[in-house]
């Protein structure tokens, strides 16, 4: 039933298309629709990855996971550059980061209930997206008084963005040499062929990326119709639909069993957001068009850093606990609160 729903909500994507371009719908509609396409083609995106990881091994697999299931998010936001809207992109990935760390690792605690997690892994993560966070505070700061668009914020943050993503290439190349005795693979029964996997994958793709132009463009109208702030729509809404792939994923693995696997799958996504797309998004800024500073503003940061410091207090004595996930909910409920309250600039 479940499979079947999916495939029918994959509907969406050409309905979206053919609305918008045959017959022009804008605004609020053609935002509901685009969002609604955008939560299925992130799932098709994660599953065509793991097809193709059954042929190429764990490795790589691992690194076309990472890569490809942050695709929605990564289109949405170089649109949102595009368009010249550097707000909606600070806040579309710092509430990524912070709804990955506490909307789904807390939703995985609860789906899964109690659990031995990976501590020393979940540790060394979250760490990372604190220390990026104070990364982030080299050009935030300046931006906090005058114009925080200006060119001299983008030239201090082109070190930063490298820093961040040498740091996570460094890991990942060598979490590939780790795998990299791991030649021989034996796909499952049920796994697509390795040509039909990229097929797939490319496909998913390309249709992410029509659907998050259209979303992106929809993205004011729909914010002033419901008295929602554009930063609001950005951190939560937007924030939400590009990592759908990874919350659904990581739940539904917690449910069945496997809380260890949804939580790093949490918290792994909320670094990769922060030291990959992140600073890879800043330094392609300037490829369409508009610089694009990480100039945070303050509740952006305190939200990333307090979600960091809270989420290593929670898995440090390696449980998972139904009462913790309920807390995180909380709190990421909170911050939804503070998002609404900060508004746009």
């Amino acid at each position: 039933m479940a499979r079947a729903t999916f495939w029918v909500s994959l509907a969406l994507t050409p309905v979206t298309l053919v609305v918008h371009y045959a017959f022009g719908v804008a605004g609020t509609p053609s935002f509901v629709l685009s969002a609604g396409a955008l939560a299925p083609l992130a799932f098709l995106i994660g599953e065509a990855t793991e097809d193709v990881a059954e042929h190429t091994g764990p490795g790589i697999g691992g690194f076309l996971n990472a890569s490809f299931g942050n695709a929605p998010e990564l289109i949405i936001a170089l649109f949102a550059v595009r368009s010249a809207l550097p707000n909606v992109v600070r806040g579309s990935l710092a509430g990524s980061v912070v709804s990955t760390a506490l909307l789904v690792l807390g939703g995985s605690m609860v789906a899964g209930g109690e659990g031995i997690l990976d501590r020393s892994s979940l540790l060394l993560q979250i760490g990372m997206v604190l220390s990026a966070a104070l990364c982030f505070l080299v050009p935030s700061i300046p931006g906090w008084h005058g114009n925080p668009e200006r060119h001299e914020l983008y030239v201090l943050t082109l070190p930063v963005a490298a820093a961040l993503l040498a740091a996570y290439l460094a890991l990942t190349f060598f979490n590939l040499r780790r795998h990299a005795a791991s030649h021989q693979t034996d796909p499952g029964e049920d796994a697509r062929s390795l040509k039909d996997g990229l097929a797939l994958l490319a496909a998913a793709t390309v249709a992410t990326a029509f659907v998050s132009e259209i979303l992106v463009h929809s993205l004011d109208a729909f914010g002033h119709s419901l008295g929602l702030s554009q930063f609001f729509v950005a951190a939560v809404i937007v924030a939400i639909v590009g990592n759908a792939a990874e919350q659904g994923g990581a739940v539904v693995i917690a449910r069945r069993g496997n809380p260890r696997l949804g939580a790093e799958i949490a918290i792994s996504s909320s670094a990769q957001v922060a030291l990959f797309v992140t600073p890879a998004i800043a330094i392609l800024s300037f490829l369409v068009g508009h610089d694009l500073p990480l100039s945070f503003r303050p509740v952006e940061l305190a939200a990333i850093a307090g979600a960091a410091l809270v989420v290593g207090i929670t898995v440090a004595d390696r449980r998972s606990r139904r009462r913790k996930g309920i807390m995180l909910l909380v709190l990421y409920a909170a911050v939804v609160a503070a998002f609404g309250f900060a508004g746009d600039r």
